[in-house]
């Protein structure tokens, strides 16, 4: 199967856009992603667009269409994609599906949260809707309560330390300080860390990623398309994957792996002709310090109970083995929940094609994965991406 050719990214910055509507915040990527392209807008075949909570935040459902109108609706196939945190991955997973079936050329893909204009209780409670109502929600379980039970279980079984977790937070906001894209570009240290307020223990104020607003975009075409127009690009789809687990943690077999993603990876993997070695640098889904380590996991680049201490040992740094979270992660680049998956792959785009601030650190860096998880990892996209010759 030829690869899925990525013409083109954009992103707003991440953050608060107080004033800002999410159809502008989403034109703005859209406009910047097909600028870069250097393809018609006329020539798009279709959207797909991740987005989790705007009924709530801006009262607007039916968005792919609102969406779309920048780019001409007439014939264009729009799709709304929802799969909680993992939207925008599942919407990449789309567009590479639609491609490679044959059945479009040309496909935009896109997502936008805008979170931060309301009040923080409102968006915990919207955001706690990812997680089983029944069994969770009636409860009063949010998501910082559900990860610190798979931070407990998870240092149970294999051990490991608040510091341990503190020194991803540390890691990923260092590389946040150079992206001028990152909603925190401030520098922390373990002890910041380990003396923020408790959220949920073992994790602090520090663990947590922030609440968001941000859109991102790209535009994916097939090597056929990208021949007959002459069109160049750096960096290829090679791999996709999605997977799901059980909604309920209490349902789960082992609460120390996440299975969706490593189901995912495994998809990924194959279908890109790759294994976990051949990996050199990775954005993966850090709503909360544990997080990375599940995901380091998952994605086969350590083994179980192994990458507790990655961060602590260097070699996750930037200057590590396998670099993770150049950008900063969702831990300090921000979370805008629908435009995180996309924002991955246009981080990681930027990182290969050497045009990110953070790019020397992985010059020689041929393989990148992004791993883009929903709600407790009950759904994970997982996607491949290697530097064309």
């Amino acid at each position: 199967m030829a690869p899925t050719l990525i013409a083109g990214v954009g992103a707003t910055d991440f953050g608060e856009h107080a004033g800002r509507t999410g159809r502008e915040l989403f034109a703005e990527a859209r406009s910047s992603a097909l600028e870069e392209s250097a393809v018609p807008p006329s020539d798009v075949d279709a959207l797909y667009y991740g987005n989790y909570m705007g009924e709530t935040a801006e009262n607007q459902s039916h968005q792919a269409p609102l969406m779309a109108a920048g780019i001409g609706t007439t014939g264009l196939e729009a799709t709304r994609v929802e799969n909680a945190c993992a939207s925008g991955g599942y919407a990449v997973a789309d567009g590479v599906r639609a491609i490679e079936s044959g059945q479009a050329d040309v496909v935009l893909v896109g997502g936008l949260e805008r979170m931060t204009n309301l009040e923080t209780g409102e968006t915990t409670a919207a955001l706690a809707r990812a997680a089983d109502e029944l069994h969770e929600g009636r409860p009063g379980l949010t998501f910082p309560g559900a990860y610190a039970l798979l931070a407990d279980a998870y240092m149970d079984r294999f051990g490991g330390t608040r510091e341990d977790l503190a020194h991803v937070a540390v890691k990923n906001h260092a590389n946040a300080a150079t992206n001028p894209n990152a909603q925190f570009r401030e520098e922390i240290d373990v002890e910041d860390v380990l003396e923020a307020p408790a959220v949920a223990d073992p994790l602090g104020l520090l663990d947590a990623c922030p609440i968001s607003d941000g859109a991102a975009a790209a535009v994916l075409v097939s090597r056929a398309y990208a021949e007959r127009n002459e069109l160049e690009a750096a960096v290829a789809i090679t791999g996709s994957g999605r997977g799901t687990e059980t909604l309920s943690l209490q349902e789960r077999v082992d609460m120390t792996r996440t299975r969706a993603a490593e189901s995912a990876a495994q998809a990924a993997y194959d279908r890109a002709g790759v294994d976990p070695g051949d990996v050199d640098v990775a954005e993966v889904h850090d709503c909360f310090t544990i997080a990375e380590v599940l995901a380091l996991e998952a994605l086969g680049l350590y083994e179980p109970g192994e990458a507790i201490t990655a961060a602590r040992e260097g070699e996750t740094t930037a200057d590590g083995e396998v670099p993770v979270n150049l950008s900063g992660g969702l831990k300090a680049k921000g979370h805008p929940v629908g435009a995180t998956g996309v924002g991955q792959l246009v981080e990681l785009t930027k990182l290969l094609a050497g045009t990110h601030p953070n790019a020397d650190a992985v010059a020689d860096a041929e393989v990148g994965v992004t791993h883009n998880a929903g709600g407790t990892v009950a759904t994970a996209a997982v996607h491949v991406l290697e530097v064309q010759s």
